[in-house]
């Protein structure tokens, strides 16, 4: 996709705050002197079996975007791929799921549109407002800051296992929620705290998305292995080797810019390299108020560890100890 984007024109127009130069979230577009639009898409075909639990799952996916750049969302509008031949329950119920996501997140859905397609496929393109001076990006993390994840890993593993049922029932329920959970609160936390860069851990991975913030920055990021949060039963599926083809093509690309210790277990590796759905944020606050932001996000009862930091570019974008 790197490539894809790199031949295309270049977007100039002065009301546009972030574009895809720095593969950022979401797109923003400043409207007046105190509202920006942030603006996203994504869809893909079902991770889970249940069509409730897909619909919200993918609505939560995508809103995460929106959080991601400091924004609030507004409205959204559902993308449908569909094939005949399947019960029109099904879609009921993977709609029923992305709507009551979407106004748990207090925006409205306003339409959208459907086509016929072999496979299915729900999605949300989501629109949210954010003020110009207070959006965040992935690309402007500092020597220095601390670095914090707000949702385990290894969603892409064990999604991977449900399919050969080679998870326990427990653990299924587990990222089902976990997936289906709004960045909403992390979201609300963050920006009291001056966060100088934030993603969303989605696709890419970990170390992914970790390399965007760093190559957008011109940082580098150390992050610490043992410090991970890791999903249960995770680790057991990259034991099995079940590992999604999305893990190849994150190892692929990052190649040459991922140093990782020879010490740590490989199936830790593999969870680095895991592409997740619906992960957390991905946060780089200024030493100086991460004591602070730490407290707000245990008062809140708000998922949050520490695993890394931001430290001066140096030979790999990203050094795993």
């Amino acid at each position: 996709m790197e490539s894809v984007l790199a031949n295309l024109p270049k977007n100039s127009h002065p009301n546009l705050l972030v574009g895809f130069n720095t593969a950022d979230d979401a797109g923003v577009y400043q409207i007046s002197d105190d509202t920006a639009l942030v603006q996203t898409v994504d869809f893909f075909p079902p991770i889970v079996d249940d069509g409730y639990n897909f619909g919200r799952i993918a609505a939560a996916n995508a809103l995460s975007d929106v959080y991601a750049m400091g924004g609030r969302p507004i409205t959204a509008l559902s993308i449908v791929g569909f094939p005949t031949n399947l019960p029109a329950q099904i879609l009921t119920d993977i709609l029923k799921g992305g709507t009551e996501k979407i106004q748990e997140a207090g925006a409205v859905v306003v339409g959208g549109h459907s086509i016929k397609d072999n496979e299915l496929k729900y999605g949300v393109a989501v629109t949210g407002l954010v003020h110009p001076e207070k959006v965040l990006t992935n690309s402007n993390a500092k020597a220095g800051d601390r670095l914090y994840l707000t949702k385990r890993l290894g969603t892409g593993l064990i999604t991977t296992g449900i399919k050969r049922n080679e998870v326990s029932e427990t653990t299924v329920d587990m990222v089902v929620e976990q997936m289906a959970t709004l960045n909403k609160d992390a979201a609300e936390v963050m920006v009291n705290h001056a966060p100088n860069a934030v993603t969303d851990i989605t696709g890419y991975g970990l170390l992914g998305h970790a390399y965007e913030m760093a190559n957008g920055s011109g940082v580098s990021i150390r992050l610490h292995a043992h410090n991970l949060p890791i999903l249960p039963d995770a680790i057991d599926c990259a034991k099995k080797l079940m590992i999604p083809g999305g893990a190849n093509a994150n190892r692929e690309f990052l190649e040459g810019k991922v140093s990782i210790d020879s010490s740590i277990d490989v199936n830790i590796v593999h969870v680095m390299f895991d592409p997740q759905t619906s992960g957390g944020l991905f946060i780089s606050i200024p030493i100086a108020n991460a004591e602070g932001f730490e407290k707000e996000m245990r008062e809140k009862n708000v998922f949050c560890v520490h695993v890394g930091e931001v430290v001066d570019k140096s030979e790999f974008a990203i050094e795993v100890m």
